[in-house]
């Protein structure tokens, strides 16, 4: 004879037990991934935002289609610095494709352009880099004068770049920034750190 068993309620049912310390690892991967994850989104959000040049306005620093990646966190913290490389929206407009200049002048400063040179509170301004010099000073001709949250920005390549000495890119609020170039991605001799 068959014995059937029952689907009812069977006390005489063993009770499973639990791998405490099986369950215990799993909660700890699942955590250490989760770390990880926010850390490299942290990571690529700040300091991983990938942008290319447009033209060649910062020609021998950047040629046109080199691949740069931006720091946004860094102007959160402090204010652009004279010769930082910054990237910007021109007057904020988000359909525009970024800009990438290097700061001259920053709030409270004077600039002029004259004879070709670049005039920073009444003195010559200390280049970081070779440029040659400027045969349209533009709006600079006459000394400008910066408020407390604009920049004033050219190019490297300074008589081949539109920026702050023309009225459609004028002095750079400090909102229109998105942050500093800080790294070439650019195969060759360019590969690295900008100066």
């Amino acid at each position: 004879m068959r014995k059937y068993r029952n689907n009812g309620l069977d006390f005489n049912r063993r009770k499973k037990n639990v791998n405490i310390p099986l369950v215990k690892e799993i909660v700890a991967w699942i955590v250490e991934i989760a770390i990880v994850l926010a850390i490299a989104f942290v990571f690529v959000f700040f300091f991983g935002m990938r942008t290319s040049v447009v033209g060649q306005s910062m020609a021998e620093t950047l040629d046109n289609g080199d691949q740069i990646l931006v720091n946004r966190f860094i102007y959160k913290v402090v204010g652009p610095k004279a010769n930082d490389v910054v990237v910007f929206l021109p007057n904020g407009n988000e359909k525009s494709h970024y800009y990438v200049k290097r700061v001259v002048g920053v709030p409270g400063d004077t600039i002029q352009i004259k004879d070709g040179k670049v005039y920073i509170n009444g003195a010559e301004a200390e280049e970081k880099i070779d440029v040659s010099a400027i045969e349209d000073a533009g709006l600079a001709a006459d000394a400008i004068t910066l408020e407390e949250d604009e920049y004033f920005v050219l190019g490297d390549n300074r008589n081949n770049s539109e920026d702050s000495r023309y009225a459609n890119i004028g002095n750079i609020k400090r909102e229109y920034l998105v942050g500093k170039a800080w790294f070439v991605l650019t195969t060759g001799d360019r590969f690295g750190f900008i100066r």
